[in-house]
């Protein structure tokens, strides 16, 4: 554990507060998961990377997390206020398919991405569908507690009765007079008792293709009981961490809290953190803007705003380059720049994960540089998972591996430089979660290998004096990255070429 004491962001206190897990070391972790019935987009790759080095830097930090990530496969309706179709049920009319093989091909799609940003699997992955159960089972006690009533059918979320012993907007700071004041009627809520009731269970219309039996009606939960029965299920009824997008702070968020208080009487989150948005060329991401661009055309360039394709490595660094409660916004320049910034880094660990210590004498002034490295990146992590100074303070390490591979040695202490090199090999790869690409790396041992190999021909035909052939294969070699030779011997570093 670092010295500094693990501070996260809290947006239900709306400040930041010390991290104390209900049962040390044993974390729960509960993320909003993707409604599987369309392309990942570039919003879900934010969200899915934001957590995925929360996790990672949990468990680095000793704990023992428990991290579930749902799946939405059913319920969550083409309008968020309980009317139209439900979302993967329109997509399987559209495309003649069952909903469950629309959810399974996006699903799949969607771990894809993820596995290509590198992010690591949840413990436990539920989808709804084969929640309803327990789905039930909550919407019962709900309605035996008197915070929900049923209507043609359906079950609906009394806001009113609720309201009489708890707050509904506690968590997005919305009051209900206000939001009664702004709130239009909308045809088909005659059922509802008030208008910012929301649907615990809908009756399914004769041509919805998604039902299920339940003493109320032969129909389907609603979008938000999923998570809070899900949640409770696999983290009890009061757990350390929920998580998500700021798009989902409200309603959804903030029906979950109203769903578990009214079922269990407990608040069921301790710390709630939320992602920032992002934009495209500072607008806010839209299909009705033309900006909408899903992982994998960000891959391929695919999308016309895009100049080229860029690497999910280089798409995972620009979003660590930006605190998570921050806005980001993606442009072909802030792409490229990450891409250039993410070559420099990996050229970095590259170097220092085959580097070993060589010392002649040790540098105060050097060793002085890489002696607080450590520290300073779990500081930053500490501020509220702070990547964006964990890459800056990356950066200036980098330059320090780079003296170690220019000069031959690396001018510190033994036990300096292996706890440097371990902790810059930690934090790339097991926090910030980083791959060097082969096309932006050195290609692994066997390119290594073979550039080695050629630099010892040159330098033999060097020292025969077969100049010619000494210059071709430095031709070859360059072709590849930029040879120098100094009083120590030749190096080489890998350049990607465009």
């Amino acid at each position: 554990m670092s010295t500094s004491k693990l501070q996260v962001y809290n947006t239900l206190s709306r400040k930041k507060e010390d991290f104390i897990p209900m049962h040390p070391p044993f974390v729960g972790m509960y993320v909003c998961g993707p409604t599987v019935y369309g392309d990942a987009h570039l919003g879900h790759g934010r969200k899915e990377v934001v957590f995925d080095f929360i996790y990672r830097y949990l468990l680095y930090s000793g704990y023992k997390v428990r991290y579930v990530r749902n799946i939405t496969d059913v319920g969550h309706l083409v309008n968020d206020a309980d009317e139209g179709e439900d979302k993967i049920g329109k997509k399987a009319r559209m495309e003649k398919l069952d909903p469950m093989e629309v959810a399974h091909y996006y699903e799949l799609g969607y771990q894809r991405s993820l596995r290509a940003l590198n992010c690591l699997s949840p413990s436990i992955e539920p989808f709804a569908s084969g929640h309803i159960i327990e789905q039930v089972e909550m919407i019962k006690t709900i309605i035996e507690h008197g915070y929900a009533y049923v209507s043609n059918g359906s079950v609906y979320f009394d806001i009113a009765a609720y309201e009489k012993d708890h707050r509904y907007g506690v968590l997005s700071g919305r009051v209900t007079d206000d939001q009664l004041n702004n709130t239009r009627n909308l045809e088909g809520q005659s059922e509802k008792k008030g208008p910012l009731d929301f649907a615990l269970w809908k009756k399914a219309d004769p041509e919805h293709l998604m039902h299920w039996p339940s003493p109320w009606s032969e129909g389907f939960p609603g979008w938000h009981i999923e998570c809070s029965a899900m949640s409770k299920k696999y983290l009890g009824e009061t757990f350390d961490i929920h998580g998500g997008g700021m798009d989902l702070l409200f309603p959804h968020h903030e029906c979950e809290i109203a769903q578990s208080i009214g079922s269990s009487g407990k608040e069921p989150v301790r710390y709630w953190l939320h992602n920032n948005m992002l934009t495209v060329n500072g607008q806010r991401m839209g299909k009705s803007l033309n900006n909408f661009i899903t992982i994998d055309q960000l891959f391929t360039g695919t999308h016309k705003l895009l100049e080229k394709a860029y690497s999910p490595m280089t798409l995972r660094f620009a979003i660590l380059q930006a605190h998570y409660r921050n806005p980001l916004d993606f442009s072909n320049q802030a792409l490229q720049d990450a891409e250039k910034a993410f070559g420099k880094i990996s050229g970095a660990y590259v170097l220092i994960s085959d580097m070993e210590w060589q010392q002649d004498t040790v540098n105060p002034a050097t060793e002085k540089d890489i002696a607080s490295f450590e520290q300073d990146c779990k500081d930053a992590m500490n501020d509220d998972f702070n990547t964006a100074i964990v890459i800056a303070t990356m950066f200036k390490a980098a330059s320090v591996i780079n003296q170690f591979n220019t000069a031959g040695k690396t001018a510190v202490s033994k036990t300096a430089f292996e706890n440097f090199k371990k902790a810059y090999i930690a934090f790339y790869k097991d926090i910030l979660g980083l791959i060097p690409e082969k096309q932006e790396s050195t290609g692994g041992k066997d390119f290594k290998d073979l550039v080695d190999t050629l630099i010892h021909a040159r330098d033999n035909a060097k020292k025969e004096k077969d100049f010619k052939l000494s210059d071709s294969i430095r031709n070859i070699i360059a072709q590849f990255g930029e040879l120098k030779d100094t009083p120590q011997g030749t190096t080489f570093k890998y350049e990607k070429k465009k």
